[in-house]
């Protein structure tokens, strides 16, 4: 016997459709590629709407940097001044490089304390966005906001350290000036300059990692030859070094920051102990650096946490 089976009429798979296909239907219902790059005024206007964030991020980091430790807070303090300690030890006693600079305590001390917010904002800035994957990965901000952040919270340690770095000054005998209303502007040009560079940093060791394991040893030969330890003028001077190399010690914007800070901070660094056309360089710095690290980063927003 023959069974037969009525069943519904065969039909025909959907045509795929195409990419171009696909893109007009996503763009028909109001639907934008996910992570991608904004124009700069656009990105500028989102980060500008996320300032509530980048504040409490670098709060609430600051406010956890030593949460585990009994001393807490107090070590934003006791770190420059242990380091500007041994620095004393080691160059200003066995090595007598205070030879010649009057004043010689604040003069280090000024130097440690506007170093370590360079260094400690570059530090920060290269884990910026190899250091928050989870945060990048799984919400959609602004990647600018992650270093801006970090450069912030190293700002308000600064500020933390500025209130030792002012009773030291007046255990030494320096006492408020005029001139010290010039530490504002200095310090303004130095984040700004700090702020820059974190992000160019912070885009470079997104795709490599291993540029956080170098940061320390280049940081540290940066810092031999910024003349936070001893004066650039003194060691240089009758040496018979070619004047380009003087000239780039002395140009250098780490040296040129903490110059600044001594002139304003110190009464016996006067001005001429400066780089000629110091607050042009000074200026100069800042302004490259922000605007380059800025836009290099900017250029690369769709690649963060990726891969």
């Amino acid at each position: 016997m023959t069974t037969h089976t009525l069943g519904k009429p065969p039909t025909t798979a959907p045509t795929p459709l195409t990419s171009e296909e696909l893109r007009a239907l996503a763009l028909r219902h109001g639907l934008t590629v996910s992570g991608a790059r904004p124009s700069l005024p656009a990105y500028v206007r989102q980060l500008w709407s996320r300032r509530d964030f980048v504040t409490a991020f670098a709060t609430a980091k600051l406010t956890a940097q030593y949460s585990q430790a009994r001393l807490g807070q107090v070590w934003h303090v006791m770190t420059p001044l242990l380091n500007a300690a041994v620095y004393y030890a080691i160059f200003g006693v066995l090595m007598d490089v205070q030879h010649g600079i009057p004043d010689y305590v604040p003069f280090l001390i000024t130097g440690v304390f506007v170093w370590t917010f360079t260094s400690q904002t570059l530090m920060t800035g290269t884990r910026a966005i190899s250091g928050n994957l989870g945060l990048v990965r799984a919400l959609h901000f602004p990647r600018a906001s992650l270093p801006i952040a970090l450069a912030l919270q190293q700002l308000q340690q600064l500020v933390f350290s500025l209130g030792a770095l002012v009773v030291i000054l007046f255990c030494f005998g320096e006492f408020p000036r005029p001139s010290w209303l010039l530490a504002v502007p200095a310090l303004a040009l130095q984040a700004l300059f700090s702020t820059g560079l974190a992000l160019a940093m912070a885009r470079l060791a997104a795709r490599t990692p291993d540029i956080a394991q170098l940061m320390p040893f280049l940081l540290r030969t940066w810092m031999y030859a910024s003349g936070v330890m001893w004066s650039i003028a003194h060691v240089t001077e009758g040496r018979g070094l070619p004047h380009a190399v003087v000239l780039l010690l002395r140009a250098n914007p780490a040296a040129v920051y903490i110059d600044l800070m001594r002139f304003a901070l110190v009464e016996s660094f006067t001005a001429d102990q400066l780089p000629p056309h110091v607050w042009a360089l000074a200026a100069g710095w800042a302004l490259l650096a922000f605007a380059g690290g800025f836009v290099y980063f900017w250029k690369a927003e769709e690649t963060y946490g990726r891969g």
